[in-house]
């Protein structure tokens, strides 16, 4: 089985454990976190949206440029720009880029956050806008005539397709989200379904719901199914714990500092509209500690404001607790660290090699002519 490996890149080096400082875009820094990715046999980087980041597909063309190899998976909220201008965004990016380019579909999780962009649509009108959305942006990448569209969002007259992608049939799409809503759609668009960090027994649920949103869209084939988490890596166990635990002080100090907030809500104490935050919450609610080395802690001191649920241990132990991920079902591994660049550079040298040489033993030998 073919495991993917994502980081996540940004465009300095803050995180909940860093507040923000000096130059929120520093070129040289993202070309070397780029670089450290691309060094590190990762496959694609995540480029994240929020009202207040620097737009993705600037930073994903920059990426491009200063790398030869290394996925863009760019985040992605319907409803700010037409899907048709999307199609030809993405699909020139795909031409710069070589044929590299995945588009993250999220349709956003807080109605404070999206209408910092003026958008007043509830969930359920962003979920079904993000349906008639993705409709027309895969038949803007694979349509072969000029096509007119008239929906409940959306209505164009002879739009000309000719701006199609390098990659074949189309670009893929990547989708987030937990609720009902989330499933429906994805299970009807998604060639990978993106999910947050859940103990193994809560993540193999999700995967059945995404199967069956899928088999009720009409596919024969469900999504493949990404999952989402923070290692916090150490010479031995024991040196991982004391790193983790020094970790989730400074994020509790960064927090009550006011130091790091995410999509404008103090994270101490307002609850989170989205259902992907609600289940982390719930998941730390029940322990610390689940299966192998899930830790939750991290996830509660930030509101589960992001994906935010850790795995610790040495490289081996993360590493088989990865594999647990992968043996339910799971094809694409998310991963990123509280120390960004360090920890990149560390998941390549020490992560990715051990659950990769495992995959390969694991794989059947083929049987002799």
């Amino acid at each position: 089985m073919t495991v993917e490996f994502v980081g996540m890149i940004g465009t300095n080096p803050a995180s909940e454990t860093r507040a923000p400082g000096g130059e929120l875009i520093a070129p040289d820094f993202l070309r070397r976190f780029a670089r450290a990715h691309e060094d590190g046999g990762f496959d694609k980087v995540l480029i994240g949206y929020s009202a207040n980041r620097p737009d993705g597909g600037q930073v994903a063309a920059h990426v491009a440029a200063h790398t030869e190899r290394l996925g863009l998976l760019v985040a992605h909220r319907p409803g700010f720009v037409a899907p048709t201008l999307a199609a030809r965004t993405f699909a020139t990016l795909d031409h710069f880029s070589g044929g590299r380019v995945a588009v993250h579909i999220i349709s956003g999780g807080s109605d404070v956050e999206q209408r910092r962009d003026g958008d007043y649509l509830g969930k359920d009108e962003r979920y079904a806008r993000t349906d008639e959305y993705l409709d027309v942006l895969t038949r803007a990448w694979t349509a072969q005539d000029a096509f007119d569209h008239a929906g409940r969002f959306y209505r164009f007259e002879g739009y000309d397709p000719r701006i199609r992608p390098v990659q074949q049939p189309r670009i893929p799409l990547y989708f987030g989200g937990s609720s009902a809503a989330a499933y429906r759609v994805g299970g009807k668009h998604a060639d990978v379904f993106a999910l947050w960090g859940e103990p193994l027994a809560e993540t193999a649920e999700q995967i059945a719901a995404i199967n069956a949103a899928a088999q009720a869209a009409g596919r024969t084939v469900p999504p493949r199914i990404s999952v989402s988490f923070r290692p916090i890596l150490g010479a031995t166990d024991e040196a991982a714990w004391e790193r983790a635990h020094r970790i989730l002080a400074g994020l509790k100090q960064n927090v009550a500092s006011g130091g790091w907030k995410h999509h404008g809500r103090a994270l101490d104490t307002e609850a989170p509209q989205n259902v992907g935050s609600q289940r982390l919450l719930a998941a730390a609610a029940k322990g610390e500690i689940h299966d192998r080395a899930l830790w939750t802690p991290t996830a509660a001191a930030t509101g589960a404001a992001g994906n935010s649920t850790a795995l610790v241990g040495t490289p081996e132990t993360v590493a088989a607790a990865l594999l647990d991920y992968v043996d339910i079902g799971v094809s694409t591994l998310l991963i990123r660290g509280y120390d960004p660049l360090e920890d990149a550079v560390d998941y390549g040298r020490h992560l990715l090699p051990l659950v990769r040489q495992e995959l390969a033993r694991r794989a059947p030998v083929p049987a002799p002519a």
